[in-house]
Formats: C-alpha cells, structure tokens, sequence
C-alpha cells in the first residue's frame, strides 16, 4: 500500500529530511503524516467512503498498523512529512496481520470490514514466494511534494534490499503512482481487481541491483 504523492527526482530538502528511525514516540506524527497521505488513495477511499469523517478514521488505521503491526516487526522510517514501513523476509510471518489486529482494524471499518478481511486474504494469495523485501506502506503528505522526502525513504530501503541482494516487492492502488515507482526500477507484475467492486491493485517488483 503506497502513496507516495512526490516528484522522484527532488532531492532540495534530501539533507534536513533524512530518514531516520521511526520509534513508539513517533506514532502520533507518523499515524497523522499517513491520513494526509492516503486521504485520496482509491483503496483507502474505498475502505472510507465518508470524505468527513475519512481523516480521522485513517488516523486510527494507521495507529492500529504502525504500533500493533510495523513497529514490533518491520523497519519503519519517517521524515518530517513522510514515511514508510518495512518488511524483512524473516519477519513476513510475524508481520501479517493477526486477529486482534484485524479486529481494531474491523471496528474502524464499520460495514466495510468485510471486504478488508477479504481484501487480506487476496493479498495472502498473492504473496510472492521467493525470498525479498516487502515495502508495506509509503506515503508522503501533500505538503512535501516535490520535496523528495518519500523518495528519500524509499532509497534508504531499496539500499537494504540491494545490499542484501533481495527483490522489493509492492503494491500500489493509485494508477498516478506506477511511473513513479517504474524509475525505481519497479515493475508490474499482476493487476488485482479487488473484491465488492473495490479498486484495482497493481503488484510490483524491483530486482535486486549490485
């Protein structure tokens, strides 16, 4: 699930905005950060379709992912109006979401749980098998664009996965976002048609460079 909402080749602020670890103390900016981010996302629209009560809503999801989900198992990393979430291979398992987790999750989603439910499942399906890096979340909010903060983060990983020698994979449900990871090195593997007349998915992959 990425929003990045920045221009790939802005680099002006790449130096204040660095990436740094994201902690427990952060959940507050980074849960604020990401409702910014994902406020015109298809998916997200789509899990909450009321725009009123939208940002408040993707605030709790994003809280809910971050501190039951990303922080314990992930690499997570924000700047100033970014950030993203990681997933190391030997972490997959560990990182999906639990029952508990995909009960708070439900309980924000309201008569639309049914379909996330579904919609994880569809994603389980289509996991990837080979050993990689899996790039969980990434968004900027719209003040930073152009400012290159999400392409900052999204270079600190991909860094991770080619030191490694692992593929990143992704997805991605705004179409506006496909170039931007194709000049990464991304690559369209599949397009989902989620379930209940949801959105189209896009699953992505980028290998490894030396």
């Amino acid at each position: 699930m990425t929003n990045m909402n920045a221009d790939p080749a802005a680099s002006s602020n790449r130096t204040a905005n660095a990436p740094r670890a994201a902690t427990g103390e952060d959940v507050g900016v980074i849960s604020r950060v990401l409702a910014r981010a994902f406020e015109d996302d298809p998916m997200m629209c789509w899990f909450f379709p009321d725009a009123a009560e939208r940002p408040a809503a993707l605030g709790g999801y994003f809280t809910t992912l971050f501190t039951r989900q990303y922080l314990p198992y992930g690499l997570c990393e924000r700047t100033g109006h970014a950030a993203a979430f990681w997933v190391a291979p030997e972490a997959q398992e560990k990182a999906t979401p639990d029952e508990e987790t995909i009960r708070e999750l439900s309980e924000l989603l309201g008569d639309r749980a049914h379909w996330f439910r579904q919609c994880v499942e569809a994603a389980a399906a289509n996991a990837p098998q080979e050993a990689h890096w899996y790039l969980a979340v990434i968004g900027a909010e719209p003040v930073a664009r152009g400012q290159g903060q999400g392409a900052a983060l999204l270079r600190s990983g991909l860094a991770r996965a080619d030191a490694a020698g692992l593929p990143v994979h992704l997805e991605s449900s705004k179409a506006e976002n496909l170039a931007v990871y194709r000049h990464f090195g991304f690559e369209v593997l599949e397009e989902v048609p989620l379930p209940g007349d949801g959105p189209t998915l896009w699953t992505m992959r980028r290998a490894p460079r030396g």
